[in-house]
């Protein structure tokens, strides 16, 4: 019964770029890890983050499979001349463990 769901790609259709930044010897360093198309929810909601603070998200990103494999996501996602910062990651997996999606909620 194990198996993988088929993934909507008829939903990807908002192109985006996605940065992961990290700190190194030479300041901030900026990598590439996605440019295509995604599907885009701009809903915003209300979230407590780590320090019980309260956080407005502005929208979030929905990618096949993980573009990121075993490793925290933190940066930028930037649609056009807009750029919003990653808040959390997720990734849901399909039954047979593979990973589904890669959602990235954004601030």
């Amino acid at each position: 019964m194990a198996g993988k769901f088929p993934f909507p790609k008829f939903l990807l259709k908002t192109p985006v770029k996605i940065y992961h930044t990290e700190l190194g010897e030479e300041g901030e360093i900026e990598e590439l890890l996605f440019d295509g198309k995604c599907f885009y929810e701009e809903k915003t909601r209300q979230v407590l983050d780590a320090e019980r603070k309260l956080v407005t998200l502005s929208g979030k990103v929905i990618l096949e499979g993980d573009i990121y494999p075993d490793k925290i996501i933190q940066g930028y996602v930037q649609f056009g001349e807009i750029k919003k910062d990653i808040f959390k990651t997720a990734r849901p997996r399909n039954p047979d463990g593979t990973v589904f999606s890669t959602e990235l909620e954004l601030v």
